[in-house]
């Protein structure tokens, strides 16, 4: 299918004229505007029930995912996304005074997790008031997860927010550089270039079968890198906002080279898609094995010259090069007319399956610890592929499933009087928790952008 152009096609009446005919396109928008109405009522009146005040471990005002499941804890991507959120809200809805008071909750999200940096790059993933994030053994630093690479990003998003100001940063910056730092020294394969999960625990997507429960140090995660690549090149933004473009330059090559990695480990031209990449492999070392009786070199003839396997698990995280502007247009058009809108696979009613119903490990169980990513539908993965198809231009596809999107937690707001975690993908019943604030509020950027208004967007 030929790409179209974004703002022919962003209207809700031209997309579902095309897909449906005209009286279909009626309904479908009249339902939409209900829904409409009905999320931004909500969403309006509740939006400041995610601001928390200082309290224990976490010394800033800070902005919390909502629900008591999540009552007074600061999570990495979480706030980030949650604020990009906030400040469509405030756009929308917010006075000058809004504007201002955010932004303290804000920033404090940042500097709550500065103020645990160091010089060895540690920066915790979570912080709970009656915590102590550094509370751990100095060998055991480096062998664990930290915060996801968006720290940055939302550093940089506050920026732009603030006409690039930098400066309530500047004090701070040494932390974020070691972490960057650390996360190229200590948590990146240097055969194939690409970052990697030093355990299972805490990645965002708790259970994605390319990391859960598999070997230590062994999952590249797409999503991982793509978090990085947009990590490095905010880190470049922030470095020319405080006035150190050499520095920039530094992590803009960082950048380049993270890109080249994760085209030539990760992309699979014979499935058309991104994936993961499995580093578990025994090292290349030639040496006789005397169990045969003599010193022969197993496999010395031709020893393994690839330094990775391609896990071919389809995971909504194949996407993301998309959302990340890693992908050529070629790919792009084949990861959407292929896996998008394959509705074999990660298409439903509702939106994006987080793992393809054509894997063996689909399933739809509701469960916490780990929360389930192996099928339902989450408000984050539907926004992070709508913003890829947009990025590249697929505007039909883009209304689609911002449409989904609406429909979902419309109807959610209309019958529970909330939003939850996450959904079943063919009827979009909620599975698990209730008031689930968080990054599901991204609809409401979602829906300036299907109602031609301006639109806020994550760095």
């Amino acid at each position: 299918m030929k790409k179209k152009s974004i703002r022919l096609l962003s209207g809700i009446v031209a997309a579902f004229l095309a897909l449906t005919g005209s009286t279909a396109a009626q309904n479908t928008k009249g339902e939409i505007n209900r829904y409409s109405h009905i999320i931004k009522s909500n969403v309006y009146q509740d939006f400041k029930k995610m601001y928390r005040p200082p309290s224990g471990a976490l010394k800033f005002p800070f902005l919390t995912p909502g629900s008591n499941q999540y009552a007074n804890v600061l999570w990495d991507w979480d706030s980030w996304l949650s604020n990009v959120a906030l400040r469509q809200i405030l756009a929308d809805v917010g006075s000058p005074a809004d504007s201002k008071e955010a932004l303290e909750y804000e920033k404090g999200c940042v500097l709550n997790f500065l103020s645990y940096g160091d010089w060895d790059g540690y920066i915790p993933i979570v912080i709970w008031e009656d915590s102590n994030p550094r509370d751990f053994e100095a060998d055991e630093i480096y062998k664990m997860n930290m915060h996801k690479p968006v720290l940055a990003q939302h550093a940089a998003f506050l920026c732009q927010v603030q006409d690039n100001d930098a400066d309530w940063l500047r004090e701070k910056f040494y932390y974020l550089q070691a972490f960057v730092n650390a996360y190229n020294a200590y948590h990146r394969d240097k055969n194939t270039g690409l970052f990697y999960w030093q355990t299972d625990v805490a990645i965002g997507v708790d259970n994605d079968p390319c990391t859960f429960f598999r070997p230590n140090g062994s999952s590249a995660s797409i999503y991982l890198n793509c978090l990085m690549y947009r990590e490095l090149l905010a880190m470049v933004y922030l470095a020319d906002c405080l006035k150190i473009p050499q520095l920039g330059e530094e992590f803009k090559n960082d950048a380049v080279k993270l890109k080249a990695a994760i085209q030539e480990h990760c992309w699979d031209e014979r499935d058309g898609f991104f994936y993961s990449v499995d580093l578990n492999l025994r090292p290349v070392r030639i040496q006789p094995d005397k169990s045969l009786g003599k010193e022969f070199m197993i496999h010395a003839g031709y020893p393994r010259d690839y330094d990775c396997l391609i896990q071919r698990i389809e995971v909504w995280s194949g996407f993301l090069p998309l959302w990340a502007g890693i992908a050529t247009p070629e790919q792009a058009e084949r990861i959407v007319q292929e896996h998008y809108a394959n509705p074999k696979t990660f298409n439903s009613p509702s939106g994006v399956r987080t793992l393809s119903r054509m894997e063996k490990m689909y399933s739809l169980r509701a469960s916490a610890n780990p929360s389930n990513w192996r099928g339902p539908i989450w408000g984050i993965s539907n926004y992070m592929v709508f913003r890829g198809l947009v990025r590249y231009g697929y505007g039909q596809e883009a209304t689609e499933l911002a449409t989904k999107t609406v429909n979902l937690f419309g109807r959610d707001f209309e019958t529970n009087g909330a939003l939850h975690e996450y959904y079943e993908p063919e009827t979009g019943e909620p599975l698990l928790n209730r008031g689930f604030q968080n990054w599901n509020y991204l609809v409401i950027n979602m829906l300036a952008w299907l109602e031609n208004r301006p639109v806020v967007g994550e760095f």
